[in-house]
């Protein structure tokens, strides 16, 4: 699978970058089509998702190295190097949702309820930006043979993309492109509940993504370690327990008490 899309003498395109970029347009979309359903303002929105971004793509890139140390520490130059795939997801959550309960406690909003924007179109971008590891032939899973990956019934271009270096190997990445689409759709259906609260979106999202991504990471070959388990695992387990946490809280609140679809249930920007 070749990762480079085109190339312009020196410089080149990669798929990988690609598929982050479009990810990362398409939940803006996401989020600024619901965002407006309330009535925010959008510049607002714009330079929240856009500190998010850049913070986040840091902290996916340190959170990787970081765990890589041993490689990076004698290829300094390669830390920069992101377009050549080492991005780490949950340390891209940590670093963005620390800037966006920075940016929102600047003005003075409840961080929470923007949580339950962005989170949805953060499912979606995850979806897109794994197939950039696809091209990439990472994050994938354990070795399998060419017989079990033909009995899936996926398209031949992923099983061919499936063999590297003579090994076949098990596509963990379409698997979990595949569950968090479906995440994407069951919160869209969820946050147009009537009596959903704020911050189920939010709790579905931690709790739909530990979970896929606690099985995921069974399979996978690559997964980032420390102290023998796989980090990936542990955040997982901490994201499901918050998320049971924040359901556990709204169970407590009265049937119309702090509604998701309550215009009027929002802080107003005061700028």
């Amino acid at each position: 699978m070749n990762p480079v899309l085109v190339n312009f003498g020196n410089f080149e395109i990669r798929w990988y970058a690609v598929f982050i970029l479009v990810g990362m347009l398409v939940a803006l979309l996401i989020i600024k089509s619901e965002t407006k359903r309330f009535n925010i303002k959008q510049d607002f929105i714009f330079n929240m998702f856009f500190w998010t971004i850049i913070f986040g793509l840091i902290g996916a890139r340190l959170y990787y190295v970081m765990f890589n140390w041993d490689y990076y520490s004698q290829n300094l130059v390669e830390i920069v190097q992101i377009w050549k795939g080492g991005l780490a997801i949950h340390g891209g959550i940590i670093a963005g949702l620390l800037t966006i309960v920075l940016y929102t406690n600047k003005y003075k909003l409840r961080t929470i309820r923007y949580l339950d924007f962005i989170v949805v179109g953060l499912s979606i971008a995850q979806s897109i930006g794994r197939w950039g590891n696809f091209f990439n032939s990472e994050a994938h899973g354990a070795a399998t043979t060419l017989e079990h990956l033909q009995a899936l019934h996926i398209p031949k271009f992923i099983i061919d993309g499936m063999k590297i270096e003579g090994v076949y190997y098990t596509p963990t990445f379409l698997y979990e492109s595949i569950a968090c689409f479906i995440l994407f759709i069951v919160m869209l259906i969820i946050r147009r509940g009537r009596y959903r609260k704020v911050g189920t979106v939010t709790a579905v999202y931690l709790l739909g993504y530990g979970i896929i991504r606690f099985l995921i990471e069974i399979s996978r070959t690559d997964a980032l370690m420390l102290a023998g388990f796989k980090v990936a695992q542990i955040v997982s387990v901490i994201m499901v327990i918050v998320g049971l946490g924040l359901l556990f809280d709204n169970s407590k609140k009265g049937k119309f008490e702090d509604l998701y679809n309550d215009t009027n249930n929002i802080d107003k920007l005061r700028f």
